[in-house]
Parts: structure tokens; C-alpha cells; sequence
């Protein structure tokens, strides 16, 4: 019996440092995105003290013509037969 304790306490003892280190990995990863977050807002502050406005409501131009227009506007219209 003595180890068959032994191998539940090795098993529980692994959890906890499983679970451990999983907590230091969610730790170190919301901290990097909080800096991430906060460089963001730096450079976006620094662009706009240089007079940029990023995605002012214009939208991108493209080459793409629009499908639907082009598709109806190459059938011609179908009469049914009287």
C-alpha cells in the first residue's frame, strides 16, 4: 500500500506543477498582450501627432469589377416562348 500512496502523491504532485506552469504561460501571454496593446496605442498616438487618420471611412480601391453588376449585365434578358 505504502506505494501505491507513493504514485498518487508523484501524480498529484505533477498536476499541481502541470497546473503551475500552465498558470505562468496565461501570465506571461496576458502580459505580452498588454504591452502589445500598448505599443499599438504609442504608434497610432505618434501617427496621429503626425497628422495620419488611419481608415477614415474611405473605402479601397480596387481593380476587382463588382461581380453582380458584370453578370447581369452580360445575360441578356430571356423571353419566355407564347
Amino acid at each position: 500500500m505504502p506505494e501505491e500512496s507513493r504514485k498518487t502523491d508523484d501524480v498529484e504532485k505533477l498536476l499541481a506543477e502541470e497546473k503551475l506552469l500552465e498558470d505562468r504561460k496565461r501570465a506571461v501571454i496576458d502580459d505580452l498582450l498588454k504591452q502589445r496593446e500598448a505599443a499599438i496605442a504609442a504608434f497610432d498616438e505618434k501617427l496621429a501627432k503626425l497628422g495620419y487618420h488611419g481608415n477614415s471611412g474611405k473605402s479601397k480601391k480596387n481593380h476587382h469589377k463588382k461581380a453582380a453588376a458584370t453578370d447581369a449585365a452580360a445575360k441578356p434578358a430571356v423571353k419566355p416562348k407564347a
